[in-house]
């Protein structure tokens, strides 16, 4: 059932989230993180832990993951003739060897500067961009450019995560089935995934597939109008393979349950969604915003985290799981101590949907 058409603004997704709550490292392991389990059916909140996530799964039951891979898009640079110390962020390629990008200090980088990252490795900013970035053209050798940001490129670590990057991050914050090279941040509800886990499901007859949405920095973006209707997503590059498709469509026609990881996988499949309860196969880009209310065409299950306030990954796991439901659960996690954001705990969310004012 569709929640109830009542118009929320932003204000309605503020939160107080003391730093003691986010975390700023990755736990040992990484499905020993807390689970929370929200039951949409009858209101209940349980918990769990992570490595315990195949107790809620049955036998054909599809799990849909978000295969993209976080790249290095961390440099650091000095620029010429001043020394000065530049960071660039890597944004999105935009031809042989030209980049979008985010620099820093902004205000000194301007369009003739040469930035040089190492003996054979340079750019020259050649255009500013409409959202204050710039444009880089970057100068090397013949060696492969994904090669040289292996070696010398960062994690892009969020920035509520207050500390340097370390050989660790490399590792964490990246999922075991990241395949597909493309994202400025990773897809964190998939963060808790082991190979051993995957392999645990897989033996109880849970169907996983995959979708590619690259997730970009406009996940960090925060939503700056109060009418929810104004805010426009930056644009995400996607693929839903026909393989994908034609095993969700099978899935809908039997009844079968289908979970996603992650918000990212939720929206690029209510991209696709085409009629009613059927998607079709497709890559490109997408801005959909999901938000209260939304009626979900395909997904059963969730498996999320705990997000940012006035985050439009806030508003869509609201959206699935109820508004009210979701404003307790994230009450009950601060009481109990949960992790909060990117190396934080998870979230499943199970059960139908009930009406949000129970």
């Amino acid at each position: 059932m569709i929640e109830k058409k009542k118009k929320y603004k932003l204000t309605d997704f503020r939160y107080q989230l003391p730093k003691k709550f986010i975390a700023q490292k990755p736990k040992p392991k990484r499905d020993s993180a807390k689970m929370m389990v929200l039951n949409r059916e009858d209101r209940s909140i349980k918990h769990s832990k992570f490595s315990n996530i195949i107790d809620h799964f049955k036998k054909n039951d599809l799990l849909i993951m978000n295969n993209t891979k976080v790249f290095p898009a961390k440099l650091y640079a000095t620029k010429d003739r001043t020394d000065a110390k530049v960071e660039i962020f890597l944004l999105r390629e935009l031809g042989d060897r030209l980049w979008e990008v985010l620099v820093k200090p902004a205000r000194k980088v301007r369009i003739g500067n040469k930035l040089i990252l190492s003996k054979n490795l340079f750019c020259d900013v050649i255009d500013n961009t409409v959202s204050g970035g710039r444009v880089v053209r970057f100068e090397f050798g013949d060696e492969n450019f994904d090669d040289i940001l292996t070696k010398i490129g960062n994690p892009p670590l969020p920035p509520y995560i207050e500390r340097p990057t370390t050989k660790q991050d490399t590792e964490r914050y990246q999922t075991v089935y990241a395949e597909k090279r493309g994202a400025v941040a990773a897809p964190i509800a998939g963060l808790h995934f082991t190979p051993e886990l995957i392999t645990a499901l897989k033996e109880k007859g849970v169907r996983i597939y995959n979708i590619t949405l690259h997730i970009g920095l406009g996940t960090f973006k925060p939503v700056q109008v109060e009418d929810l209707n104004r805010h426009h997503m930056d644009s995400e590059y996607f693929e839903v393979s026909p393989e994908t498709a034609l095993a969700i469509n099978e899935a809908k026609r039997k009844r079968r349950r289908i979970f996603a990881v992650g918000t990212s996988t939720v929206r690029a499949l209510e991209t696709v969604n085409v009629s009613g309860f059927q998607i079709s196969p497709k890559k490109g880009w997408t801005n959909k915003f999901i938000h209260p209310p939304h009626e979900f065409k395909i997904v059963d299950g969730l498996i999320t985290s705990f997000h940012q306030p006035e985050s439009t990954l806030l508003m869509l796991t609201s959206a699935f799981a109820g508004y009210n439901f979701v404003k307790e659960s994230y009450k009950v996690a601060k009481k109990k101590n949960y992790r909060f954001l990117s190396y934080g705990d998870a979230m499943l969310i199970v059960g139908k949907r009930a009406p949000d004012n129970m």
